[in-house]
């Protein structure tokens, strides 16, 4: 197996038949990496690729810039849920950006109801289910933002939800500028998330103009 697939290891057994979320959230460690589907109990891979892991720092820091460091919206990243009660869901995004105005969603474990940006990062056992499964459940909670990130295609898709209710890519590509409309202070250099090593920090800096002081 490369260093570049997920590596699936040794998970805790879930409970058997249908869990309510508050008797999955029970069970469920901060040392658990599973979702809640439908009553059920989706186990993910317990480790996760290198350069998955590179993205997702990389990602943080981002949008730790771009709220600037909490003031502009809350950030959270796995395993931090997100819950979505009409669809019966307790997933996991990898980030998640939470705009002032819907801060009252935030709870000690989870956060009740969408997010205003998503951000997941595709790996091989995870393409459907976040290219359809996810995006569908998504669009259906009323997500504004969509960010697929797929590091084995070297490619970003972002979705915005438009009028009608549904997702529309406004953005897809392996380099090039990628612009937030939630969020106006974010964009990202899409060729920063295939980089070895990554971007300097001041680079970041500069290209989204703020004082990280």
């Amino acid at each position: 197996m490369s260093a570049e697939t997920d590596l699936i290891g040794e998970r805790r057994r879930p409970p058997p038949g249908e869990l309510t979320y508050e008797e999955f959230l029970a069970w469920c460690d901060e040392d658990t990496r599973a979702e809640w589907v439908g009553g059920r109990v989706v186990p993910l891979p317990v480790a996760v690729a290198e350069r998955r892991a590179a993205i997702v720092s990389l990602l943080i820091t981002l949008f730790a810039l771009a709220t600037r460091f909490g003031r502009l919206g809350a950030v959270y990243a796995e395993p931090f849920r997100m819950r979505l009660r009409a669809a019966r869901r307790g997933r996991s995004p990898d980030l998640i950006f939470v705009a002032p105005e819907h801060r009252n969603r935030v709870r000690r474990h989870d956060l009740d109801g969408p997010a205003d940006i998503v951000v997941e990062i595709v790996s091989p056992e995870s393409v459907h289910r976040d290219r359809i499964e996810k995006r569908a459940e998504y669009e259906q909670a009323g997500v504004p933002e969509y960010w697929l990130v797929d590091p084995d295609r070297q490619q970003v898709d972002l979705r915005v939800l438009g009028p009608e209710g549904r997702h529309r890519v406004v953005f897809v590509g392996s380099d090039g500028l990628c612009q937030s409309t939630v969020l106006a202070q974010l964009r990202l250099r899409v060729e920063w998330l295939w980089q070895d090593p990554g971007p300097e920090l001041d680079e970041v800096v500069r290209d989204l103009g703020v004082d990280p002081s």
